[in-house]
């Protein structure tokens, strides 16, 4: 059967320069092997798969894949899906935001002015989700921080600080002391998910450089990942880090450009944003 899909690229205004994502629109009747096997094939680092809400609440329903297993819950999924399904004509019940149901609950995913205005397929959109609550938050110990400098190749004494920011996935946190030193990392065999950050200057290209590592992700090294950077946000907001809205720039190593931006709103919630854009809109027989 032929369905729309689209593959968008997140985090980024200009296609191919973010993180990829494949979405199926019509998913209804797919089943758990047929998804699991597409995701596989379009081999991107998640895939979803778009249903209509079991809650009144919700506008849409969605399921997330990557090539190995389903997750409850992803940063740029949750992005793309959104502007995906804006784009192909869904009308949410508020202007303002997107509410989808996945594993994880109900996300909220807020709309920019621009998104509001121009929900064409080929127009970027500037969408922002509130981020989960954390599941494990809590510093890492003396065995972690020697097994993190083993991981990343790096000598132990250049870890700043380092914490458990797990809102799914599994991240753990390392700070270093800058930007530079975090697009020098070399990693050898990684068998945690793993979040490096440290600052760029004032006046650089963004308030932080982010890279993300884990064996969850078929590559490795992940262009731009939104749950981690949402975790990393609370982070720096609760050690004072940082006190208002900032941006970290990822994907650097690989050849993108990823741009996220984070805010805390009066209420706490930590919002995670950035543009998106399609790249193909098809359909596939699935």
């Amino acid at each position: 059967m032929r369905r729309v899909f689209q593959q968008v690229d997140v985090f980024t205004s200009r296609p191919c320069l973010g993180n990829p994502l494949a979405v199926v629109l019509d998913a209804e009747g797919l089943s758990p092997e047929e998804m699991q096997r597409f995701a596989a094939w379009t081999n991107l680092s998640e895939t979803t798969f778009v249903f209509p809400p079991t809650t009144p609440a919700a506008d849409y329903r969605v399921r997330i894949f990557t090539p190995a297993g389903e997750l409850p819950f992803a940063g740029h999924p949750t992005l793309g899906t959104a502007h995906a399904w804006l784009g192909a004509g869904g009308t949410p019940r508020d202007d303002d935001r997107v509410i989808q149901e996945c594993d994880a609950g109900l996300i909220t995913v807020r709309r920019d002015a621009l998104s509001r205005e121009a929900p064409a397929a080929d127009a970027p959109s500037g969408l922002a989700f509130a981020a989960p609550p954390l599941l494990r938050y809590e510093p890492a110990d003396a065995e972690l921080l020697v097994h993190l400098a083993e991981v990343l190749r790096i000598p132990a004494t250049d870890i700043v600080a380092a914490q458990w920011v797990d809102n799914g996935p599994g991240w753990v946190a390392v700070m270093l002391a800058s930007a530079e030193r975090v697009l020098a990392v070399d990693p050898g065999t990684v068998d945690l998910s793993v979040g490096v950050i440290g600052p760029h200057p004032a006046g650089g290209p963004a308030a932080f450089e982010v890279r993300a590592f884990s064996p969850l992700i078929t590559t490795v090294e992940d262009p731009v990942t939104g749950s981690l950077n949402a975790s990393l946000a609370t982070w720096l907001f609760d050690t004072g880090v940082v006190q208002g809205p900032f941006t970290t720039r990822q994907g650097t190593r690989l050849g993108r450009d990823g741009q996220v931006r984070l805010s805390r709103g009066e209420d706490g919630t930590v919002w995670v944003g950035g543009d998106t854009v399609t790249c193909i809109v098809g359909e596939v027989d699935i």
